[in-house]
């Protein structure tokens, strides 16, 4: 590792359940443990870039309850008095959700926090701020808005991917152990793979998304970036669960993020469609596959090639809804004032004004062929391994300067169909940025998915944890 991710204090490099043990034994406060977050962050994020507000205010008082709970012997789970922070389309009350747009700068404050900040707070967690994101939770990275894009913190020269640009810079520059992002069609995973650490977007439905600015709704999903596989299951586990204010939400009766999160162990069966990325993918993605799919299959894992219909299929039927559904929701300020929106945006909504109702209707019926043929190969299959970041994290001059840039993922199916899948680390690429990969899971078997991208960076890229 090099640069910012090296100079971690080890207070903060402490998993969430160790640091827990110390608050909970008094040999550490939130308190103590929240200043130390605000102090990296004060000292180093103005080259990383990656929070727009801090609540410190908010944050203090949430620590301080959370070390009264702790010495009136109240336990409110794993979570109680770790410092978190929350991608800036969540509403967090008494704050304005500007998403990174000139629509949102006469915001006003919000009146009550979103369904995740408000099961966050009551599990004792405690909030130091808002993240970066790309305008609105689309395109980037765009310098002409609010805030400027957030940096990598391996190589601040290069990009975090996006949306949730910020909730990956933030957690690999070690300024909290969790993030919570949005993914509509990789921005949790994209992030978390050019960050290096892990990111989940979970089974849709799981998590709540009340409160939160909605980008495509038949695609959203709330997801969690964190250090390690068991951070993300103690903040899933924490914000998930049925919420009656969203009606995609789904009632789950267990879900599974109880205990400590080892990897995975006994029998396992892995697809890998090796058609959607051999061709496409950089050299070095592809070879960090392959090193994951050799070490699970020396670990006694059946490894099969399996075929789905091309990705390109799933591409084409993703971006019609998604533009179609963004355009609804953003036509009136689009038709009345196109300016206000930043370049990129700007460029990338517009297609959305000529999908007519029929090619819009047609996509979700092929949505629906889609899903049923990753459900039948899921069936057979306790995971699927595929690629998630087509090449390690690009510089910002090497971004076109205009038009709309796209950085190339292959993360649409899963919002399609609804599966869970986590971005996982694989190891370094020889410009020292990370690679990445990607498992998809089968519904509402998100906690299985967490133990089993821990085994595979454990196998394959152990220096990743």
């Amino acid at each position: 590792m090099t640069g910012i991710v090296d100079t971690v204090p080890d207070l903060l490099k402490l998993p969430i359940r160790e640091a827990g043990k110390l608050l909970r034994s008094g040999a550490l406060t939130s308190k103590h443990l929240t200043r130390v977050a605000f102090d990296r962050i004060r000292s180093l994020d103005n080259v990383v870039g990656s929070f727009v507000l801090l609540t410190e205010e908010r944050a203090f008082a949430e620590a301080a309850a959370a070390d009264a709970d702790f010495r009136a012997g109240i336990d409110r789970g794993p979570m109680q008095g770790i410092p978190y922070a929350v991608k800036d389309i969540f509403d967090v009350k008494g704050t304005r959700t500007i998403a990174n747009s000139n629509l949102f700068l006469d915001q006003p404050p919000a009146t009550a926090d979103s369904a995740v900040v408000e099961r966050l707070a009551g599990a004792g967690a405690v909030l130091i701020g808002k993240l970066a994101t790309y305008e609105c939770a689309t395109v980037g990275p765009d310098r002409a808005l609010p805030f400027a894009p957030a940096r990598n913190p391996w190589n601040v020269e290069h990009v975090t991917g996006g949306s949730s640009s910020g909730s990956g810079a933030a957690v690999a520059a070690g300024f909290v152990r969790v993030a919570i992002g949005s993914d509509t069609a990789g921005s949790v995973r994209g992030p978390a793979g050019y960050c290096g650490v892990f990111g989940l977007k979970p089974s849709f439905g799981l998590v709540s998304r009340h409160g939160s600015l909605p980008m495509s709704p038949s695609l959203d999903h709330c997801g969690a970036i964190g250090r390690t596989p068991d951070d993300i299951a103690v903040t899933m586990a924490a914000m998930a669960g049925h919420d009656v204010r969203d009606r995609g939400s789904v009632a789950v009766p267990r879900l599974g993020f109880g205990g400590t999160v080892r990897p995975w162990e006994g029998k396992l069966c892995v697809g890998v469609p090796r058609h959607f990325f051999a061709k496409s993918a950089d050299a070095e993605i592809v070879a960090a596959i392959d090193r994951a799919v050799e070490a699970l299959a020396d670990s006694g894992a059946d490894v099969r090639d399996i075929d789905l219909p091309p990705y390109e299929i799933f591409s084409a039927c993703g971006r019609v809804i998604m533009l179609a559904e963004a355009f609804a929701l953003h036509e009136g300020a689009f038709r009345q004032n196109p300016e206000r929106f930043g370049p990129h945006m700007r460029e990338w909504l517009r297609p959305g004004a000529f999908i007519a109702a029929s090619d819009y209707i047609a996509a979700q019926t092929l949505r629906e062929k889609l899903t049923d043929a990753v459900e039948r190969v899921l069936q057979e299959h306790d995971v699927l391994l595929t690629a998630s970041i087509m090449t390690p994290a690009p510089r910002f001059d090497a971004l076109p300067q205009r038009g709309v840039p796209l950085i190339d993922m292959q993360c649409f199916p899963a919002n399609l169909t609804g599966h869970p899948a986590i971005g996982v680390p694989s190891g370094l690429a020889a410009n020292g940025l990370p690679l990445s990969l990607q498992l998809v899971g089968r519904r509402f078997d998100d906690a299985r998915l967490l133990k089993i991208a821990l085994a595979t960076t454990m196998l394959a890229a152990p220096e990743m944890i």
